[in-house]
């Protein structure tokens, strides 16, 4: 068993070496950008990516260890097996990391499923011959020493082991399982993406370098990142200029905002469906502290979110970018550096960014694309007392709002800050006497929603003591809707989508006021910069709320179909039935079509 053990080791500290070497040389070939780095970035960018080449080497340990768990002695079948199949994944991981320091150099992003588009092309005739050769030798040198390695020290072990106890085989069965340990990188409930390495606020490649490129490129291959258009409803140019159409910004809009630069604090609640708001139609007594707040504001009655997950709202919200049908943005930093970032915008007119979040900021991808738009200051579940951190999603509600209190209270202004709740988000597990008595889900999930509501209104009532709050603007909305309270809904109906937006805060020039326009989580983005410089253009999905002349609509996008509504009626068109599967009054259904291609054309040009 012990030789087993030692082989099994020898494996994983051969590949774990091979990762890091590879990473250096990523480092060395890009030579005029590691440059730039100081040693503290360069030592980080080192240390974040043993993360990654942990979990790469897990799953190339995986056959060599169910090899290990048969009591073989010495077998030449396994030997030469065992030999082959290193020698295959050297090759592929070798060819892979090589073709990714090259086209890094002309992409800007590490290795992915991209290049399997162009291999019948001339894309790869680009390629210098000096750099052709460069590409050669290093691949013979790193190749064969590591063959060398294996040859050496490695290979050989497996021919010289002794028979084992079939009783020892249970065990090394359970040690090859604990494998999806480094694999999934972690206990919580996200796993590995390629966010666990970005930590540079300003630059890209450091973030980049930190990237194991084998799996980057394995878990591309198996994700579908490009939308498949089922039917072309139009060419290209022509949803464009639907869109441009439909999406207005002239700016003629009403003042709402006393300061210039008022500090701007977006809150987004998890789970809030209008359908627990009494004055949205929904349930009077869940969220009394949002429906007394109401009066102090300005509402937003006729709101939807864009999606149906975490992950689509914050880019909906923070990037005025759309949800996808079968895919999340979020998850491809590669297509992600190319959205407009409205933390970006707004850090070039002065604002200092932050993000709260009470979770693990790295699940769904958010932390690469949080990073990305230039959020330079980032609070999660390890900033808490672990004492804190005692429900699945994190750090209760409650404790984040103290600590989004404190952060307002020291931050330089203006301030453009974002807090993201999570106590509303299943198992709803929450600090607090229960209020909405029963067990069963629909209880729960109202009196998870009470508590949130609740640490929201002590939160506004303590911020409005502060000096602060005489110059800042409070958004509160939600990350998506929910099928619960009345859970036999269907998934596509657009009750589920629905969500508040409302404005607070003492840099409000009207109070008490609802604004009836149609729109939805995409229209924050031009309704804010509206307010400051202006919309602009680069959020070409997010029209000016207030704006005169806005065209009054909503799209929410579900798991493969959309729904679109305006005050001519709504439809909800279906990709796999090719269809519309739900119509009520439009007799032109030509805008969503419109939206929703100049979506895909855009998602798969990034």
């Amino acid at each position: 068993m012990k030789e087993r053990l030692r082989v099994f080791g020898f494996l994983a500290i051969y590949w774990i070496l091979y990762f890091i070497v590879c990473r250096s040389l990523f480092l060395f070939y890009h030579s005029d950008q590691t440059a730039l780095l100081t040693a503290k970035e360069i030592a980080t960018i080192m240390f974040l990516g043993i993360r990654m080449d942990l979990a790469m080497t897990g799953y190339w340990l995986i056959i060599p260890g169910l090899l290990l768990t048969i009591p073989f002695h010495g077998l030449k079948s396994v030997y030469y097996f065992q030999n082959s199949f290193t020698i295959f994944l050297l090759l592929i991981s070798t060819i892979i990391v090589l073709a990714d320091l090259e086209l890094y150099k002309h992409w800007g992003f590490r290795i992915n499923r991209t290049p399997l588009s162009y291999v019948s092309t001339e894309a790869f005739q680009s390629i210098q011959v000096r750099s052709l050769l460069l590409l050669l030798i290093l691949f013979a040198v790193l190749f064969s020493s590591f063959l060398i390695i294996y040859l050496k020290f490695i290979a050989d072990r497996f021919l010289a082991l002794s028979p084992m106890n079939w009783g020892w085989t249970p065990v090394m069965f359970l040690i090859t399982g604990s494998l999806i340990i480094p694999i999934r990188s972690s206990f919580s409930v996200a796993p590995l993406n390629s966010g666990v390495v970005y930590f540079h606020a300003t630059k890209a490649f450091p973030n980049h370098a930190g990237i194991n490129a084998t799996w980057n490129f394995f878990n591309s291959v198996m994700a579908q990142k490009d939308l498949k258009y089922p039917i072309d409803f139009y060419d290209a140019g022509e949803a464009a200029a639907d869109l441009k159409e439909l999406v207005t910004n002239e700016n003629p809009q009403a003042r709402l905002l006393a300061p210039a630069r008022p500090n701007i604090l977006v809150i987004i609640l998890e789970s809030f469906t209008s359908k627990i708001i009494g004055p949205l139609g929904g349930l009077s007594d869940i969220t009394p502290n949002f429906n007394r707040l109401i009066r102090e504001g300005i509402l937003f009655d006729n709101f939807y979110a864009s999606g149906d997950r975490t992950d689509k709202g914050l880019v909906s919200v923070l990037s005025g970018y759309p949800a996808q049908p079968l895919s999340s943005i979020i998850n491809y930093p590669e297509k992600t550096q190319h959205l407009p970032h409205l933390s970006r915008f707004l850090q070039k007119m002065g604002y200092h960014n932050s993000f709260v979040y009470g979770g693990d900021i790295g699940f769904a991808n958010m932390e690469s694309y949080l990073t990305t738009g230039g959020f330079s200051n980032i609070t999660e579940d390890d900033a808490f007392a672990q004492s804190l951190d005692n429900s699945k999603w994190g750090v209760p509600d409650h404790y984040v709002f103290e600590r989004l209190l404190q952060e307002c209270d020291t931050a330089l202004h203006p301030f453009f800050k974002v807090m993201l709740s999570l106590s509303s988000h299943e198992p709803f597990e929450v600090p607090m006497e229960t209020v909405i008595q029963g067990g069963d889900e629909r209880s729960l999930f109202l009196n998870a929603c009470y508590y949130t509501d609740k640490s929201l209104g002590t939160f506004i009532e303590q911020a409005k003591q502060r000096p602060w709050w005489n110059t800042t603007m409070v958004l509160i909305t939600s990350d998506h809707g929910h099928r619960l309270p009345n859970s036999s809904q269907e998934l596509n109906e657009k009750d589920r989508f629905k969500i508040p937006m409302l404005w607070l805060g003492g840099a409000l020039i009207k109070r008490d006021t609802v604004v009836h326009t149609l729109a939805g989580q995409t229209d924050i983005a031009n309704t804010l910069l509206a307010q400051l410089d202006g919309a602009r253009s680069d959020f070409k999905f997010s029209k000016n709320i207030l704006d005169k002349k806005a065209r009054p609509f909503a799209i929410y996008v579900f798991n493969n179909g959309y729904g679109y509504i305006d005050p001519s009626g709504e439809s909800i068109y279906d990709f796999d039935l090719k269809n519309f599967i739900g119509q009520a009054g439009q007799e032109n259904l030509k805008e969503g079509k419109a939206y929703m291609q100049s979506l895909f054309n855009d998602y798969n040009a990034k």
